[in-house]
């Protein structure tokens, strides 16, 4: 009588493990779906994003009314809510120097 219930167990764990398995699996397919979903949607804000850029550079002039060159410039956006064009080497020792700040932080 242990002996069987012993092996009932171990069937029913067995079970239960492979209903785990099963389950999982779906969850991870679901989740590989999400995920694609997600990456496709990235993309197409990434494409919006680079349109809407380009499309900004495109109206942009400078004082002599000559276009602004979007390789020399970028756009910089403050946590007011205020845009600015700045050129792209002092957005990059603005960016080092905010990740200097955020490092200190943690």
């Amino acid at each position: 009588v242990a002996a069987q219930k012993c092996r009932k167990r171990k069937l029913n764990a067995i079970l239960n493990l492979e209903e785990d398995v099963c389950n999982l699996q779906t969850q991870k397919e679901s989740l590989k779906k999400e995920h694609s979903q997600c990456s496709k949607l990235i993309n197409q804000i990434k494409q919006k994003l680079n349109n809407l850029y380009h499309d900004i550079f495109s109206r942009l002039r400078d004082d002599q009314g000559r276009p602004v060159n979007p390789r020399q410039y970028v756009i910089d956006c403050s946590s007011n809510g205020s845009v600015f064009i700045i050129p792209k080497h002092l957005a990059k020792s603005e960016q080092k120097q905010d990740n200097r700040k955020e490092q200190k932080q943690k």
